[in-house]
């Protein structure tokens, strides 16, 4: 049986089941939520300490205003009302990616990181204004300007998972089949399993579905 340690998520599929199931691509960012909580709850049951949630890349930046503000909203209303909740359940909440949101979100995230810090059921990382090439480029130019040897531990140091293990798992769900500039040195050697389902009707068991494959695969690193 293989240890899980990290599992990342990109969580695709929020606007299209909101369009399909409610006319409104909002709703389904609402609906999204009530997964995230149900996949929190699972990932503490199988005692795995590392969650990695794609939550808002660099790229989403290119999305109608008003959804963008939405799901701003959407994210500090949940930090308003769950944080002190996620505390109490020893669980830690770490962004990786550019705070560069609006003053008001940047101090809730920045409390939210305070408060939780010395927690340590599960980390969460949220992955909020994200980019793999950035992250990359910016960590080369880090460590080009530190004089170290130019290798993957030193690098390493650079990253936006600095002292976060890579990820063993990465879920995707909505039916698509690709990373979308996400963990791209990270997920190296991580087994991949796409999800036909859209976020919001991910379900526990589909999770622990995953899990259970993920466990008994022949994970070889290059060896035979």
């Amino acid at each position: 049986m293989n240890p899980l340690n990290h599992v990342a998520i990109i969580m695709d599929g929020n606007g299209r089941w909101g369009l399909k199931y409610k006319k409104s691509r909002n709703a389904g960012h609402k609906a999204g939520l009530n997964t995230v909580e149900k996949i929190i709850k699972e990932t503490i049951k199988n005692k795995i300490k590392f969650l990695t949630l794609y939550a808002f890349s660099t790229e989403n930046w290119k999305r109608p205003k008003k959804e963008i503000n939405f799901l701003f909203d959407l994210l500090e209303n949940f930090l308003k009302e769950r944080i002190n909740e996620l505390h109490k359940q020893n669980i830690k909440l770490k962004i990786i990616g550019l705070k560069n949101f609006s003053p008001k979100l940047n101090k809730l995230l920045n409390l939210s990181e305070k408060k939780t810090l010395k927690n340590k059921r599960l980390q969460i990382n949220l992955a909020l204004n994200y980019g793999s090439k950035f992250e990359l480029i910016n960590a080369f130019k880090n460590l080009q300007k530190s004089k170290e040897k130019i290798n993957e531990k030193n690098l390493s140091k650079y990253l936006l998972t600095k002292n976060i293990p890579d990820p063993d798992l990465l879920i995707r769900t909505g039916n698509t089949r690709r990373l979308s500039n996400f963990l791209l040195w990270q997920l190296a050697y991580a087994e991949i399993f796409f999800e036909n389902k859209l976020w919001p009707e991910f379900n526990e068991k589909d999770y622990n579905k995953i899990i259970k494959k993920f466990k008994n695969i022949k994970r070889n690193f290059g060896k035979i």
